[in-house]
């Protein structure tokens, strides 16, 4: 079992304007698709930019455990020689998937229609997580699992021997679900079906297009109706991996409530299943503005201009933009604590399920450094104090969440005293420069506590 490392604690304290370019990494979405397509094609695929935090490296290990060589030509320059679709070979031991619940269950759909097994675990937090999602729709292909109570890792999964094509409702969106199935059904005879009521995040979709499956996107009475033909052979291609909208977040949201501050983040990928923060801070009147708008492998890019944008309004975040912005909501949580009046946030109850439940600890956190937050089941909602009236001055639990530990140290950049937490090893997780790439902006981001 993947053990975690000993607490970094970590400060943040107020600091004068942010200034300079953002260079985030690349988009971890993407690198993990890269890596494990790669992986199912025959012969090289190459891949600049990719996103070399510890989620996706993971992933790398697990393709090589499978068969595929994966190398690292240094730079963020990696190959993948793949094996094939339904070429995975059993690995000799279990697979450590560390924090990443994207790698593991694309992982687990990648393998379950092979005829083979596999034993995954993962992190205490990782552990903790709920793989019912995936291992029930994977069940319909043939494949067989036996986990922890509750479904959790560890957890072997049997492949299915003679996989059979699947028609698939997904019951709450989600990607990981989604992606699951359908690279499950990449191994299966036929066609495979999944529908989505609502719209998420289709770099899947995209990028098994583009390595030649044979795949149809229709919108419909019913949802969105995604018809994969199953057993193609994929083509090996080069993927250049954009800029992560996710890290792009923590410098953007930085910007707009520190004094004084101009930040560009260059190459960010605005896929519009991804980009509903932007558009968000957009509508509670953040002064953030697109330039050099563009097309890269099939995703729009734009450089993002974030400036200080000191009266900012709460607002109803609509609920059917969740799905394109489902991980920001802990750092938008922070913005809105320094705009005027609530904002509301509805249907988010995949929040509850993520690394840790993030509206948890966003609330508990927030209310510690003096911001009210009222929670349901599915919704919570902030009440802003405006610019300038942000207490701070406790330390949050980050809950081995790695977005959780940067959304409070975005807030004490802008707050009236110092905002810490208790461990913020795992940012490295997603956003190994992080530390490094604020500090050059100028806050004031420190190792120990308060």
């Amino acid at each position: 079992m993947s053990s975690h490392a000993t607490p970094v604690p970590m400060t943040s304290s107020a600091c004068g304007p942010l200034t300079g370019t953002a260079e985030v990494p690349g988009d971890k979405s993407i690198s993990h698709r890269s890596l494990i397509l790669g992986a199912m094609c025959v012969g090289e695929t190459t891949i600049t930019g990719l996103l070399e935090g510890d989620d996706v490296l993971d992933t790398a290990k697990a393709m090589q455990a499978f068969g595929a060589e994966v190398s690292n030509h240094g730079g963020g320059n990696w190959s993948v020689h793949g094996v094939g679709v339904g070429g995975f070979a059993e690995p000799d031991g279990v697979i450590d998937c560390g924090n990443s619940g994207t790698g593991v269950r694309l992982i687990m759909g990648s393998m379950a229609t092979c005829p083979i097994t596999a034993t995954f675990t993962g992190d205490a937090s990782l552990n903790g997580r709920p793989m019912a999602r995936v291992t029930d729709p994977l069940a319909l292909f043939g494949a067989q699992s036996v986990g922890r109570k509750g479904g959790r890792l560890p957890m072997t999964i049997v492949g299915a021997v003679d996989p059979v094509p699947v028609r698939y409702v997904v019951p709450v969106p989600s990607a990981q679900v989604k992606s699951a199935v359908l690279l499950a059904g990449l191994n299966a005879p036929g066609k495979t079906v999944v529908i989505e009521a609502e719209a998420t995040r289709d770099h899947t979709e995209r990028m098994l297009a583009g390595f030649g499956a044979e795949i149809t996107v229709e919108d419909t009475d019913e949802g969105r109706v995604i018809t994969l033909t199953g057993q193609p052979e994929l083509r090996a291609q080069h993927v250049e991996v954009p800029r992560d909208p996710s890290s792009a977040a923590f410098p953007v949201c930085a910007a707009l409530i520190v004094p004084g501050s101009d930040v560009l983040v260059p190459g960010i990928g605005l896929n519009p299943t991804r980009a509903g923060l932007f558009t968000t801070l957009r509508e509670m009147g953040a002064d953030l503005t697109y330039e050099n708008e563009r097309i890269e492998g099939g995703e729009p890019v734009a450089d993002l201009r974030a400036k200080f944008s000191p009266r900012m309004k709460g607002i109803d975040v609509p609920p059917t933009r969740a799905a394109s912005m489902i991980d920001e909501y802990p750092v938008l949580s922070v913005v809105a604590a320094f705009a005027e009046g609530q904002t509301m946030m509805r249907g988010v109850k995949e929040l509850r399920v993520k690394e840790s439940d993030r509206i948890d600890a966003m609330a508990k956190g927030l209310r510690a450094n003096g911001i009210d937050v009222d929670e349901g089941p599915d919704w919570w909602a902030v009440h802003g104090l405006g610019h300038g009236n942000v207490p701070g001055g406790a330390t949050c639990a980050s809950q081995l969440d790695h977005r959780i530990a940067m959304s409070f140290m975005i807030l004490g950049m802008a707050s009236n005293a110092p905002v810490g937490v208790d461990d913020g090893s795992p940012i490295t997780t997603s956003f190994p420069i992080f530390e490094t790439l604020m500090e050059q902006l100028g806050a004031k981001v420190t190792k120990g506590v308060l």
